[in-house]
């Protein structure tokens, strides 16, 4: 799963090169932070909506839309993520580290 990930990395690495006539991911990294932070924002609202259709509809076109949802939401953070270099790895390190441990636990980490 992790290979989907470090492609698209190289991939949104590679558009910091690229014109942002050409390029969708250029053209939002040229924008700055704000613009990518209200793509993320966008995308999260839409995902929400998506789950309170499900919950309301259930059918396989309403998962399939969360899902799609899900992955426009993931994407817009992996191009914050690149845009402030970081990599999807530092994340997956981060949610390996978390991995068998509590969420109350882990979360009593961080308040100390």
């Amino acid at each position: 799963m992790s290979d989907i990930l470090q492609q698209l990395d190289q991939v949104l690495e590679a558009r910091k090169q690229e014109s942002t006539d050409d390029s969708y991911v250029a053209s939002l990294y040229a924008k700055g932070t704000e613009k990518i932070l209200k793509k993320v924002a966008e995308e999260s609202a839409e995902v929400l909506m998506a789950a309170k259709d499900l919950e309301h509809h259930a059918s396989s076109d309403n998962q399939d839309h969360l899902i799609y949802e899900v992955a426009d939401l993931w994407f817009h953070t992996m191009v914050l993520l690149a845009h402030k270099n970081i990599s999807s790895q530092a994340v997956t390190e981060e949610l390996q580290r978390r991995f068998g441990l509590s969420g109350h636990v882990e979360k009593a980490n961080r308040n100390q």
